[in-house]
């Protein structure tokens, strides 16, 4: 049998197997993006997004997250990176004393205002500022 690697429809074959053992779980596409899955059990969740051959899981429940590092590693040959602080150009930051998660994209701004050379531009008020709260028929509904 030929490897999949280096061939044209390798991409393709490997989403297949890996949305087939994912839905086996009772994982469900997003439908808006397939790289995202989630699964709800018992008022809990797991989301799980793919990007090319990463993997970042987001759970509220700490078992449910060991019970889908072990169903990946027993169908999947992968490496557990430990907790994500940087994805996609996105830091994370966390506290979990006090229940807070940031994302922030700091880096990556400062990178593409370096260069193109605007990175000694002054800011300018945004129509969304820092602190803003929205009620909830502001809120999308979908």
């Amino acid at each position: 049998m030929k490897s999949i690697y280096g061939l044209k429809q390798a991409s393709r074959q490997w989403y297949l197997k890996f949305d087939e053992i994912i839905r086996k779980f009772g994982f469900k596409e997003n439908e808006e993006d397939n790289c995202v899955y989630a699964k709800f059990k018992n008022g809990k969740f797991i989301f799980l997004i793919r990007y090319v051959g990463d993997i970042l899981l987001a759970s509220s429940d700490v078992n449910l997250l060991f019970e889908m590092k072990k169903l990946l590693s027993s169908n999947f040959n992968m490496k557990d990176l430990g907790e994500a602080s940087f994805v996609l150009g996105i830091e994370i930051h966390r506290d979990r004393r006090k229940g807070v998660l940031e994302l922030s994209q700091k880096v990556y701004l400062e990178k593409i205002l370096k260069k193109y050379s605007m990175h000694a531009s002054k800011p300018t008020p945004a129509p969304i500022v820092k602190d803003d709260s929205f009620e909830k028929f502001q809120c999308p509904r979908n």
